[in-house]
């Protein structure tokens, strides 16, 4: 793993719900930050998983916060964050306007504030800004990111393509018409239909909307830029991709289509991690240890842990089946085991052994 992220810059952590994604960005991190860098580890998942390995009662906030470790003193910085989706989007609002008061003027709009939180894909697109600022940040030279489940990690990779694709849509260059001329002949054209959706949405929210886009106007050029600018960063070498799955078939199935949805799109996989995997328990298999508990006295002590090897044992060689497929899509790519520990990981000492498995 320290060889598959060495000289990177990002690192995306992404995967199935419920196979450690989370666990696993906090380890890159704390890894990195413990060999002198200055990481970030952002997550966009809006769960509280990210505080509770990293063992934060009080939480994450929308801004960076360091997490304070002995070990690290002299060394590397560990600080995380968690997305604040209307924060960052007041932010990304004030560093295209033109000047403060078209900033203050959207901002404080009633259909701005609505869609701030609530649109389709604001989420995934604030995610990619929270990236790209984060990136920029002097503070740090490693941003990490923890994403949502699989398919709502796509979006967040698509989202400054689908920004530019709405930007270009002929239906928002209309309402955004360059002159105010244009615009007063739009709405005088418009009248009777302007009219019928102000009586199904209300007109207080029609005005709201027809402010917002006014507002908008001579913004459209630096959003398309970022966007651009984003996916330029997703795209460099310096951006890797970490994949995690967990060591059962439906999860395994889900990281190969994932993996086959990168590529796609042009991503590689830096690494796949395999987490909780069961250990072999030694050299045998299944069957010796079958056979060692039929050989031993019946109803004897020695007889029931060699059933229970057995069992173990089975497990471990069901989950090698089901990974084989899985062993064979990435090829040449890293695959590495976790294995099952004992407890969970919930705080920084757990990840600090969690990272002896994954940077041995």
């Amino acid at each position: 793993m320290a060889t598959a992220l060495d000289g990177a810059e990002v690192v995306v952590c992404c995967g199935s719900g419920g196979v450690g994604k989370t666990t696993m960005a906090a380890v890159t991190g704390l890894h990195a930050a413990a060999a002198g860098r200055r990481v970030v580890v952002v997550t966009i998942d809006p769960a509280r998983r990210l505080a509770d390995a990293l063992g934060l009662p009080d939480g994450l906030r929308g801004e960076p916060q360091r997490i304070e470790r002995s070990e690290l003193e002299g060394a590397g910085e560990l600080w995380a964050m968690m997305l604040d989706t209307p924060a960052m989007f007041d932010r990304v609002v004030r560093s295209h306007a033109t000047d403060a008061e078209q900033a203050e003027r959207i901002i404080a709009n009633r259909f701005y504030r609505n869609i701030a939180g609530a649109l389709s894909g604001t989420q995934e697109y604030m995610a990619s800004e929270a990236l790209y600022e984060l990136h920029g940040d002097p503070r740090f030279d490693l941003v990490v990111v923890d994403t949502p489940p699989s398919r709502n990690a796509l979006d967040f990779l698509e989202a400054p393509g689908v920004l530019t694709r709405f930007l270009d849509h002929p239906v928002f260059k209309l309402l955004m018409m360059p002159t105010r001329t244009g615009f007063r002949v739009l709405t005088a054209a418009s009248q009777p239909l302007l009219r019928a959706i102000g009586r199904i949405v209300g007109s207080d929210v029609l005005a709201d909307t027809v402010a917002f886009f006014q507002a908008f106007a001579g913004m459209e050029s630096g959003f398309r830029d970022r966007a651009a600018a984003v996916t330029a960063l997703l795209h460099d070498p310096t951006t890797r991709f970490v994949l995690v799955t967990g060591p059962q078939r439906d999860s395994i199935t889900e990281a190969a289509w994932f993996a086959d949805q990168l590529h796609h799109q042009g991503f590689g996989v830096a690494a796949t991690v395999v987490n909780r995997v069961h250990p072999r328990f030694g050299s045998g298999t299944a069957a010796d240890a079958s056979a060692r508990a039929a050989s031993a006295p019946v109803g004897s002590d020695a007889a029931a842990l060699w059933r229970n090897l057995a069992e173990l044992r089975t497990v471990a060689e069901s989950e090698r089946v089901a990974l084989a497929p899985l062993a064979e899509r990435v090829g040449d790519e890293l695959l590495v085991e976790v294995p099952l520990l004992p407890t969970d990981v919930h705080d920084l000492d757990a990840l600090t052994h969690l990272a002896r498995h994954l940077f041995p």
